[in-house]
């Protein structure tokens, strides 16, 4: 179908931020950028909102209900994993069912109509710009970055210096796991101290 690859994209996209949201510490949840500043929301707050934000978009806009809360009855960051990890798996699932008909209709965004194609890539985009954020206050607490992408500062570098990819972890079942019992992440190599940058040295 035309379309697999939104349904392969949001596949992936999912294992990202939870992937992204295992390398917080529960004490982590109430941080914000700036502690004086309510404007930057906390590590808790960005969960509250990929979990309510996506489950809005996917209910008004695309018509996907999981019957589901959008929320864990318990606020922790073990619980969140889990809700998300459940109802964006709830979502793949359905969309894995719809055909090229579905991802054409015309339905409304915001004020305006759009397809449901592209209802669906900005919604990819809405959750990749908010994981960012995330993984820029992980490194403002001083944290280790796995890789999202491609490699990373912690996994050696750039790509053209033939760093290595390094998940934290293989898949959904080994991060939900290895998070259940304290993390078990994959292992990164030694910092190597140097900026990582494009300029030639």
């Amino acid at each position: 179908m035309r379309y697999d690859f939104l349904i392969d994209t949001y596949a992936t996209e999912r294992l990202k931020v939870l992937g992204v949201w295992s390398e917080f510490h529960d004490a982590d949840l109430q941080v914000r950028p700036r502690a004086d500043d309510p404007r930057g929301r906390s590590v808790l707050e960005h969960m509250v909102h990929q979990c309510v934000s996506e489950d809005t978009w996917f209910r008004t806009m695309l018509g996907v209900d999981v019957g589901a809360p959008p929320l864990p009855k318990e606020e922790t960051r073990i619980e969140f994993i889990r809700r998300y990890a459940d109802d964006s798996g709830r979502r793949l699932d359905v969309l894995r069912g719809m055909t090229e008909p579905w991802w054409d209709e015309l339905v409304r965004f915001f004020d305006v109509t759009r397809s449901r194609a592209w209802v669906m890539t900005r919604r990819i985009a809405h959750t990749s710009h908010h994981r960012g954020q995330q993984m820029a206050m992980l490194r403002m607490l001083g944290r280790d970055l796995h890789s999202t992408y491609g490699p990373t500062a912690d996994t050696g570098g750039l790509m053209q210096d033939h760093a290595p990819t390094i998940y934290a972890y293989s898949g959904l079942d080994a991060l939900l796991e290895g998070e259940s019992r304290g993390g078990a992440k994959s292992p990164l190599p030694r910092a190597t101290g140097r900026s990582v940058t494009e300029r030639p040295a």
